[in-house]
């Protein structure tokens, strides 16, 4: 069976391509059609719109959807994001920031609205003492912050976030440690087409849960950093760096693509906050997740 899968082209898919490599999903009869996203607005339209079946990315997105209407439902975790606050050579403090622009890919989502958090959290306002300008998704996005010398910040993952720092672009530190646990990077559907085609769900999801474990275990190392330099042309040290990134415990990728409660937890105050939603008081996390699917892929991926 053929299934459109949608991302953003960045290593934290390394476990798609992975579990595409080693034959996990053919050996489950599924034919994965990858597409790449420009951007969230795009990948979020795709979706709701029957472009694609699933969609990996900051589950935010999904959250984002759901609030407008859609019936779209996470079904997976994935990693913490990895991303780091990325500025130009001249910033030198979180305060070089006042009057310069915050480059995202859609305002009022996801690593948008972490990078506003953490600015917030240093006494920085938007449209008080920054401005926002949209830029793309990450690849895009770390292009353009190399460009432009008006894009002065934005946040960042691998492997651009390693790329950037050969041309001059610099890190303030991590999302992890600057924000703590987030879910970020996860799968999400549409609940119509996942009740119609729950077999096929759960086999793609135990697929992608060998990924994970295929990406994660030591002895793949060497084979992993050989697929990131082929599959993002990259050199020898950025793509070691973020093999490192990918296997960090706690802001790397999850084991077994499990989905972080108290990661999404920090996903719901951040948008209640930053965006003025629910009051102030997010949800119960229920209303955006299923992982029915993802308890029955996980007793069925094979072990070794």
């Amino acid at each position: 069976m053929l299934l459109r899968v949608n991302i953003f082209n960045t290593s934290s898919n390394l476990p798609l391509m992975a579990a595409m490599a080693n034959g996990y999903f053919a050996r489950r009869d599924l034919v994965i059609d990858v597409q790449n996203t420009p951007n969230s607005d795009e990948q979020r339209a795709g979706l709701a719109e029957g472009r694609f079946e699933i969609a990996h990315a900051a589950v935010d997105n999904a959250v984002a959807m759901i609030e407008a209407g859609s019936d779209a439902v996470i079904v997976s975790g994935g990693d913490a994001g990895m991303n780091d606050f990325m500025v130009r050579a001249e910033i030198n403090t979180m305060q070089d920031l006042r009057g310069k622009l915050l480059a995202v890919d859609a305002p009022n989502t996801a690593y948008a609205l972490a990078g506003k958090k953490i600015l917030k959290l240093n006494g920085l306002l938007e449209n008080r003492d920054y401005g926002v300008k949209l830029a793309g998704g990450t690849g895009p996005r770390s292009a353009a912050m190399v460009a432009d010398p008006q894009l002065a910040a934005g946040m960042i993952n691998p492997p651009f976030s390693f790329s950037v720092r050969e041309k001059g672009l610099k890190s303030l530190g991590t999302q992890f440690d600057l924000l703590g646990p987030y879910q970020a990077t996860g799968a999400f559907v549409m609940r119509r087409w996942a009740a119609e085609n729950t077999d096929t769900l759960q086999r793609y999801l135990a697929a992608y849960i060998e990924g994970q474990r295929h990406v994660l275990a030591p002895e793949n190392r060497q084979a992993m950093i050989a697929l990131l330099t082929s599959r993002f042309k990259l050199s020898d040290t950025v793509a070691e760096g973020t093999y490192e990134a990918l296997v960090k415990p706690g802001s790397g990728l999850a084991p077994d693509a499990a989905f972080s409660s108290e990661g999404f937890e920090t996903v719901l105050s951040i948008r209640a906050e930053m965006e003025g939603m629910w009051g102030g008081t997010p949800p119960a996390a229920g209303k955006f997740i299923d992982l029915s699917f993802y308890s029955r892929a996980l007793a069925s991926a094979a072990t070794s």
